[in-house]
């Protein structure tokens, strides 16, 4: 049964500011701080004192644009031909005058269909023209990641429109658990909202702003792009690098840009990686035993399907595969249609050749990660070889892996249950817990970047 989310406190609504009076207000927050409980005694509060994290969220336009099939771009805040052909054909759709600007007539009418598949509205305090993500982002995140660690959370909305410097707000949160309501467990926040071009000019004055002496995480919602000057920046300071490959609008050339920033000793992680937890355990354990465990080097095939819109997941369990059984990339083809089906030759440490199929699978009810993986395949053609092995999700079944079996049937087939904790927010208050490299995600990425070259090449 999922636990019901705790109420949310606020020390401080969201308050306008300067930018030199940042720390003095939340100073002034703690000051005056003060509530009565039952017995007339003030809960204990504890400040943030884990870590700090600087969330940069998309650009409003792009994102929305993005989110209801307009665009598929990368969500960098720059208004270009791309971001201008979306906004005239949301104008042309919807009766609005075409410009091929961000008019606010057609920010309104992207927000009012974004709410009607969000299945609610989306709402915001308007102060900083980003109201879709501005005041609910908040206490979403803070419930997540406050009910374990009180830390300060700083986040950078770029907005489009005319540069009139970076606005500053200040607020503080605190969950309120109903079996400890005697002590509040607060995260101060920290908004700034500017163009981009802004928030580049005062990327200066952000390290000031980080807990000294304390973990420091950059999640990075928008498209990476290592040669973005503020990311750079932040990324130099920080501890962590935190993306979610699920949002990528280009997959594959952004796994490549996730590569180039390994390679220049970015301590990268990927909410998207977290969620393959399961899918590997399970092949793991399917070759614990000595039997199939000297088995291993009989798998020739491996089929895996995927929702189609995101390649990602499949690509990265690719990737972790082959590194562990030390496949090397030799070719790449790629089919789009109904169904998006990618073939990958690999070659063992035997030069026996492997194939590899990811298929890109049309569902009628999507969940809410884009690219979710909904079963593989491992198998060979050695009729003799016990290695074969059918992974599917309940709700996907392995109907289609079935159906479509090779020269050996599946010898073993295993279920990955429903996973309740698979939300960007969730995955987040997870991956805050460790910072630093992760060796395996690295060593796994660094194999779909060969694969990527590959066809890069072709």
């Amino acid at each position: 049964m999922t636990s019901q989310a705790p109420t949310i406190y606020s020390l401080q609504a969201p308050k306008d500011i300067s930018l030199n009076e940042i720390e003095a207000e939340l100073n002034q927050i703690w000051q005056s701080y003060g509530i009565t409980g039952e017995d007339g005694a003030l809960p204990a509060a504890t400040r943030a004192t884990t870590f700090t994290l600087v969330v940069y969220e998309p650009e409003e336009t792009q994102y929305l644009l993005a989110s209801l099939g307009f665009y598929n771009g990368p969500i960098d805040g720059i208004l270009g031909p791309q971001t201008e052909t979306a906004l005239r054909q949301v104008q042309i759709k919807y009766a609005l005058p075409e410009t091929g600007t961000a008019t606010p007539e057609t920010i309104a009418k992207l927000r009012e269909e974004y709410s009607k598949r969000q299945g609610g509205n989306a709402t915001g305090d308007g102060t900083n023209g980003n109201s879709l993500y501005s005041y609910s982002t908040s206490p979403r995140i803070a419930d997540e990641i406050a009910l374990r660690n009180p830390c300060r959370i700083i986040a950078l909305f770029p907005i489009v429109g005319e540069d009139e410097g970076v606005k500053a707000q200040v607020s503080a949160y605190c969950p309120i658990q109903k079996q400890s309501s005697s002590t509040l467990i607060c995260c101060e926040y920290i908004t700034l909202s500017g163009t981009p071009a802004a928030l580049e000019r005062i990327g200066g004055m952000i390290p000031a702003l980080l807990i000294g002496g304390l973990p420091k995480f950059l999640w990075w919602k928008a498209t990476p792009d290592p040669n973005n000057i503020l990311f750079k920046r932040l990324a130099a300071v920080c501890n962590n690098v935190i993306v979610d490959s699920c949002n990528f609008n280009e997959p594959e050339s952004d796994l490549s840009s996730l590569q180039e920033l390994v390679e220049n000793s970015v301590p990268l992680a990927d909410l998207n990686w977290r969620r393959l937890a399961a899918w590997q355990e399970l092949t793991a354990e399917a070759y614990d035993p000595p039997s199939r465990r000297a088995a291993l080097g009989e798998i020739d095939r491996v089929n895996i399907d995927y929702e189609k819109g995101n390649s990602t997941q499949a690509l990265l369990f690719l990737g972790w595969l082959a590194s562990r059984l030390q496949w090397l990339p030799v070719s790449y083809q790629k089919e789009s249609g109904d169904y998006d089906i990618t073939r990958i030759q690999f070659v063992n440490q035997d030069q026996k050749q492997v194939d590899a199929e990811l298929a890109g699978v049309p569902v009628a009810d999507a969940g809410d990660i884009m690219g979710d993986l909904i079963a593989l395949r491992l198998s060979s053609t050695n009729p003799q070889a016990n290695c074969g092995t059918v992974i599917c999700t309940e709700t996907g079944g392995c109907m289609r892996m079935e159906t479509h079996g090779g020269a050996q049937a599946a010898g073993l087939f295993q279920q990955v249950s429903s996973l309740s904790e698979q939300k960007a927010e969730a995955l987040l208050s997870q991956q805050v817990q460790r910072w630093g490299r992760e060796s395996l995600f690295e060593e796994s990425l660094a194999v779909v970047a060969q694969v990527l070259q590959l066809r890069a090449n072709s």
